[in-house]
């Protein structure tokens, strides 16, 4: 079993003193740099670099970007949001990308506001295929249950909802809670009484039943014919099955080959573990298709596991955080990069697989402020490829017919 490198003894009053204002500033208090203040208006194809891939922020302005799936490329990456954290902030929504293979849906993670932004996209509820979540942290499911408890009971004004049981992929039950970070007790336990340590199956079951009622009053408002569904019938929940590498909430990340997933006539997905701090099980996707294939790295701090997971991928999808500048104590600069990556690595991981474009989703920056100019520069250290700064309701054409 790998040593732990968590700094033990650290005193959470003195990290929480220290962070201050900057904790709430990895939700980016601003964002300097190119265009990066038009977040959300329908600005149009440009061009993002020498690799000929195109890039174009969406918007419900009616911009031409707002595509239903009939009249999209073959292979497209919508970031529908780049926020790292669950802070509610003005400028970002929460992490969540949606990758569409022959005009059907793959959404990778669901942090807040994650139908809205998918609703934007003009990509109809009915499109999504599946649902694949890299770990259970808040910002990556904060939305996940309204794309069946709002997004498939009841149609919008063009009658869209889902129409089909989505699959969902999410990791299982940790099995156990490592012992705090801080040095002392006392440290409440939710759910004791129940599982405190839910997986996406058991997750999703109480949600259906923590919204109980008002899905029986639609049910019972609307009639069983025409009315809306069950929404226990909208998802088809899987906890997803871990080779027997020894891995468990005590050894998050064990040395591991790249294992399926799932597989349907438009891709092939494989996962890996990740390290990312105590989060047990945290997963890596790696989503290959007929015109290419797109990686995501979840939350991880520097990781070989990733590495073989993303050996020869075309697009690589990575999370960032900067800590430069921001005078932060060396023991909470630690603490955060036990689970993430700083945007001066990242580059390093990108060459290193290969990858011909490098897409930076996930950010947070303890200075406040995302430089679009500084991090495109630091990422593009060390690497040879295409740089793009993700944006939230980007969209990245990867192939064309």
């Amino acid at each position: 079993m790998p040593s732990d490198p968590r700094p033990r003894g650290v005193n959470r009053r003195s990290l929480l003193t220290a962070m201050g204002g900057a904790v709430a500033a990895t939700g980016l208090a601003g964002v300097t740099g190119g265009t990066a203040a038009a977040q959300s208006l329908p600005l149009g194809s440009l061009t993002t670099g020498g690799s000929g891939s195109s890039s174009s922020s969406l918007g419900s302005g009616g911009g031409a970007d707002v595509l239903p799936a009939s009249e999209r490329e073959p292979l497209e990456l919508l970031l529908l949001g780049t926020l790292a954290g669950p802070m509610v902030e003005k400028l970002r929504v929460g992490i969540a990308s949606c990758l569409v293979v022959n005009g059907a849906a793959y959404i990778i993670d669901c942090g807040r506001s994650a139908v809205t932004q998918y609703a934007a996209t003009g990509l109809a509820m009915a499109d999504i295929r599946d649902i694949f979540i890299t770990h259970l942290h808040s910002d990556h499911v904060a939305d996940y249950y309204n794309f069946a408890l709002i997004g498939g009971v009841i149609g919008n004004s063009v009658d869209d909802k889902l129409v089909a049981p989505v699959g969902v992929y999410g990791p299982g039950d940790a099995g156990g809670l490592r012992a705090p970070n801080f040095d002392y007790p006392g440290f409440p336990v939710v759910g004791a009484d129940v599982n405190p340590t839910p997986g996406t199956v058991e997750m999703t079951d109480r949600l259906h039943e923590a919204y109980a009622y008002t899905s029986n009053i639609f049910l019972r408002d609307n009639g069983p014919s025409g009315g809306p569904p069950d929404p226990r019938t909208l998802f088809v929940v899987r906890d997803i099955a871990i080779p027997d590498v020894g891995a468990s909430f005590e050894n998050t990340a064990p040395d591991m080959e790249p294992f399926l997933v799932m597989q349907d006539e438009n891709v092939r997905v494989t996962a890996t573990l990740v390290p990312h701090g105590p989060v047990y099980p945290s997963f890596a996707f790696r989503f290959d298709t007929d015109y290419g294939s797109v990686t995501f790295s979840g939350d991880t701090r520097l990781s070989e596991n990733l590495d073989r997971l993303a050996a020869g991928t075309d697009t690589l999808v990575h999370e960032a955080i900067n800590v430069e500048g921001s005078g932060l104590p060396p023991a909470f600069v630690a603490h955060n990069l036990e689970s993430h990556v700083e945007v001066q690595e990242v580059g390093k991981i990108a060459q290193k697989a290969g990858a011909t474009r490098l897409v930076l989703s996930h950010l947070g920056d303890y200075t406040g402020v995302i430089d679009e100019a500084k991090w495109k520069a630091w990422a593009q250290d060390g690497y040879d490829g295409e740089v793009i700064v993700g944006r939230d309701l980007q969209r990245l054409v990867l192939a064309t017919r």
